[in-house]
């Protein structure tokens, strides 16, 4: 028999490179790959990479650079290494990157990479293969499907797909431009990985797209679904207990998602709507689309149906143009909003985005000093949200052993890391946890015992038994 060979990704950023890294395990499986945590002992190593950030790319060259010397080891010992990119920098950068790093052997953009058994054996026979442009195919249609031992290896919780691109081309965002315009996938397509997943031990959901809420896929009944009708749909799916989705926009919050969040009780009560900014000259000059008034407003919306309901944002610093009065308007909508979690960033121009061309009026020491600021309020609310969890009793979803002996971890509703002493028999299970402490991030508690159990303990005590 033919051994296996080695596959090793290495994945930067979003959520969405997560999932695509795991198809494309599933899709080089078939092909004899097997994953190894070691980039020196693979035959194959993949960058899957993110475009967002200022560094990402130099990260990624960095990383090559690395890798040449690991490959050349490799050729040293008469083993072959192939090198592949994938993901949004591929997508920006393609023959940039082969001609910077002649030690890639495969670029591959995040719309292709279904293609990569066919590119790695091009490449073995041209030298180098490189494929960035956006096909007219689906590419969810040739993915191959995940086996039941790699979905029950890869835990409880699972990323899904329903969504890809963006057609609100802020002027910050490269992702119009390296995933293309929006595209939403059959509801029929989703349901089939849904109740794949669920089959093998998947527990919760968490529905994925560039704006995800901006979904609008085929329905069996041949009408263009909302995400509030998916959601409500894949509710009903035995085995699935939690749902959630990330990324949204706030224009595209409909009354079918507001009504999903009244009526789901699979839906958790935690949104990730990201605003950048609050201040409404900065969100004109973004082309946002929204106002910092429009964005109140539809959390107004989510909270008037679910008062448990709490909420994390993006935010940018730093923006071309952005004044102290502007900057305080986004402290402004922080303080006024309050958030469970929140991250933020200095402003980066992105090559090719419209914002590149801007110049650029606020100094580094500007960005460094108003990040500080703001990441110190978020800071200050997350410690809040945290603290008041301390002697309640919460419902947590356990997944997986902690570092702790004898410590199992799960998330609450609110995705706040909840550690207990128990057996790992837990896994998998909802269960309430009495909060005592905090450790950091994390919530540390002790499991409630359920009724029934509580009920038998006190019978026994007065039978003596």
């Amino acid at each position: 028999m033919t051994p296996p060979r080695k596959l090793h990704i290495k994945s930067y950023g979003c959520q969405m490179n997560v999932y695509d890294a795991q198809r494309m395990v599933d899709t080089l499986a078939p092909e004899g790959f097997v994953e190894t945590a070691s980039a020196d002992e693979a035959d194959l190593v993949i960058l899957n990479t993110c475009h967002i950030r200022e560094k990402a790319s130099e990260k990624v060259y960095s990383e090559l650079g690395r890798l040449r010397a690991a490959k050349d080891e490799a050729a040293r010992g008469g083993r072959a290494m192939q090198i592949a990119v994938a993901g949004c920098v591929a997508q920006a950068e393609g023959e940039e990157i082969v001609r910077r790093a002649p030690v890639v052997d495969v670029v591959v953009g995040p719309q292709s990479y279904h293609h990569l058994p066919e590119l790695l054996k091009r490449a073995r026979h041209d030298g180098r293969a490189i494929e960035t442009e956006f096909p007219v195919a689906d590419k969810f249609g040739f993915l191959a499907q995940p086996k039941p031992d790699a979905i029950r290896a890869r835990g409880i919780s699972a990323l899904v797909t329903v969504q890809e691109g963006c057609d609100k081309f802020c002027t910050f965002c490269v992702v119009p431009y390296t995933r293309g315009s929006e595209v939403s996938r059959p509801v029929a397509k989703i349901l089939d990985d849904v109740k794949r997943l669920a089959d093998n031990g998947v527990r919760e959901l968490t529905l994925i797209g560039q704006n995800v809420n901006a979904y609008h896929g085929e329905g069996p009944d041949g009408q263009s679904w909302p995400l509030g009708k998916l959601l409500e749909r894949l509710s009903q799916v035995p085995g699935i207990a939690r749902l959630r989705y990330s990324t949204s926009h706030p224009r595209d919050v409909d009354d079918s998602l507001i009504a999903a969040h009244r009526d789901l009780d699979a839906l958790m009560p935690f949104v990730h709507l990201p605003v950048q900014s609050g201040s409404d000259r900065i969100l004109s000059a973004m082309n946002r689309k929204h106002t910092a008034a429009d964005y109140r407003r539809v959390i107004d919306r989510f909270r008037a149906v679910r008062q448990d309901i709490a909420f994390s944002s993006d935010f940018i610093v730093g923006f071309p143009g952005e004044t102290e009065e502007d900057f305080r308007a986004t402290l402004a909508l922080v303080t006024q909003i309050g958030y469970a979690a929140a991250y933020s960033f200095k402003y980066s121009a992105r090559p090719g985005t419209p914002a590149a061309d801007l110049q650029e009026t606020v100094s580094l020491a500007e960005m460094d000093q108003r990040l500080e600021r703001l990441q110190g309020l978020i800071d200050s609310q997350q410690s809040a949200f945290n603290k008041a969890a301390i002697g309640t009793t919460v419902d947590v979803l356990f997944e997986r052993e902690a570092r702790k002996e004898g410590q199992i971890v799960g998330r609450t509703a609110y995705l706040q890391p909840a550690h207990v002493m128990a057996s790992s028999d837990i896994i998998g299970k909802i269960l309430p946890v009495r909060i005592d402490s905090l450790e950091r991030y994390s919530l540390l508690g002790e499991l409630v015992a359920p009724p029934v159990a509580r009920e038998a303990a006190l019978s026994s005590i007065a039978t003596g038994a």
